[in-house]
């Protein structure tokens, strides 16, 4: 009974961890999770525990957007962001420019390393992440160049995998992470970023539905398994009264 009960635990988390999924399978930047468990016992013969549940950094589809501070990366990396002195990291690049200059994301979170002039009238930012503007430094009757006013900077973990998330997309460092280490960017078989772009989140709802069926299947076939062990109690209980 108790092997059969907690695997109808198992599942039930398994379908809460999908359902948060699709929640969120329009969320730019949003990385879809796994539900991972663990046998007690021998082959399984005492139960099943969870594991934990674990992000799937695998890259989703990257589109073009309207936003004129939209960056996606192109690879493998996350974006720097500060909130009330917590640093975290998001593959999330829809910003927008506050009055300061600084381009933040809608739920309050700063991308380090760049700060808009207020008076420049273009921005472009380069595969390696450097932030170019027109207007800002630009003296009267001179031409135009685009010149450098910060730049987006790239870090990458030992285990991804390990990183906790805080808001929808956005994840800080924990000990089995590691520390964030730089990454770079724009080069050859190295990740780049896309101006003008978003990822979008990378959950599969084909799959996610499969998913959901499969589970499904499984919490009935233990919800049988209890209901086969409390007959058997009830036989023999009803036994030893006789």
């Amino acid at each position: 009974m108790f092997a059969a009960a907690s695997g109808m635990a198992a599942e039930q988390q398994n379908l809460d961890v999908i359902a948060s999924n699709l929640a969120n399978a329009d969320v730019v930047g949003f990385k879809s999770a796994i539900a991972t468990f663990a046998p007690v016992g021998p082959n399984a013969q005492f139960g099943t525990t969870s594991a934990g549940v674990r992000a799937l950094f695998t890259q989703g589809k990257l589109e073009k957007s309207g936003g004129p501070f939209d960056v996606a990366i192109d690879g493998a990396g996350f974006f720097t962001v500060e909130r009330d002195g917590v640093r975290g990291y998001t593959r999330a690049g829809a910003f927008a420019r506050l009055a300061d200059g600084s381009l933040r994301n809608p739920d309050g979170w700063r991308l380090c390393g760049v700060r808009i002039p207020a008076n420049a009238q273009t921005v472009g930012v380069e595969a390696d992440g450097t932030v170019r503007v027109t207007g800002a430094q630009s003296a009267a009757g001179a031409p135009d160049v685009p010149q450098p006013v910060g730049r987006i900077a790239l870090v990458g973990f030992s285990s991804p995998e390990a990183l906790r998330l805080v808001d929808a997309s956005v994840f800080v460092e924990t000990r089995g992470s590691g520390s964030a280490r730089p990454s770079a960017a724009g080069g050859e078989h190295q990740p780049k970023i896309a101006f003008g772009m978003l990822e979008k989140s990378n959950v599969s709802i084909v799959e996610s539905m499969m998913a959901i069926l499969a589970a499904q299947r499984a919490y009935e076939a233990n919800a049988k398994g209890v209901q086969a062990a409390d007959e058997m109690l009830r036989i023999a209980n009803n036994l030893h009264r006789s």
